[in-house]
């Protein structure tokens, strides 16, 4: 009789005890969960620093789109054959503050006169570097309100801070530095990554 009851016994101990550790793993499993979900960058949070791409196959000659990135705005500018004259003219470099980009913050593959990894294309932080105000894009050589002199470039209004057709402060205007030029690549021939740098043999 005994024997009985200690089978018996002994087949509910067993049935307890992988009831128990089963219910213990499901439980400690669906408690993990959302604490390790919590570990995770919100959409927000991803949003702010994770790059962007940009579809500029359609991008007209002489013509700019704007993308957000980490909460700034970034220009994409696809200048024209014009443009491109425009910042070859000699006598331009005289009036601008840092012409070499040697005081302003680019990275080291856009570091050149046209400030882009193809000249064609130009990408930058659409923050004015004198108040964080945003530039607009005159890009007509002498415009009605900036003179018959104004080559073509960005404007900020805010301040009066001017910077040609590469993003490149002129003298005597409020802003200390060229505009920023943020890290980016292009995925394919019509696509702009913001964000990651581009690799440069």
């Amino acid at each position: 009789m005994s024997s009985e009851v200690d089978k018996v016994d002994g087949g509910r101990r067993h049935f307890l005890l992988v009831a128990t550790t089963v219910t213990g793993v499901a439980g400690a499993a669906l408690t993990a969960v959302p604490f390790l979900a919590s570990w995770k960058p919100s959409a927000r949070a991803k949003a702010m620093g994770a790059p962007v791409e940009q579809d500029i196959s359609k991008l007209e000659s002489g013509a700019m789109v704007k993308v957000n990135w980490r909460g700034q705005a970034i220009f994409i500018v696809r200048r024209s054959p014009e443009m491109m004259k425009a910042l070859e003219d000699p006598s331009l470099a005289d009036k601008l503050r840092d012409p070499k980009s040697e005081q302003s913050d680019q990275p080291a593959y856009a570091k050149n006169d046209s400030r882009a990894l193809k000249p064609e294309y130009l990408v930058l932080v659409g923050v004015c570097t004198h108040l964080g105000c945003a530039p607009l894009g005159r890009f007509n050589p002498a415009d009605a309100e900036l003179g018959a002199d104004w080559p073509g470039g960005f404007y900020c209004p805010c301040h009066g801070s001017k910077f040609d057709l590469a993003g490149r402060v002129f003298k005597d205007v409020p802003a200390p530095l060229n505009l920023k030029v943020p890290p980016y690549r292009f995925v394919t021939d019509g696509v702009v990554q913001i964000g990651v740098d581009a690799e440069v043999a």
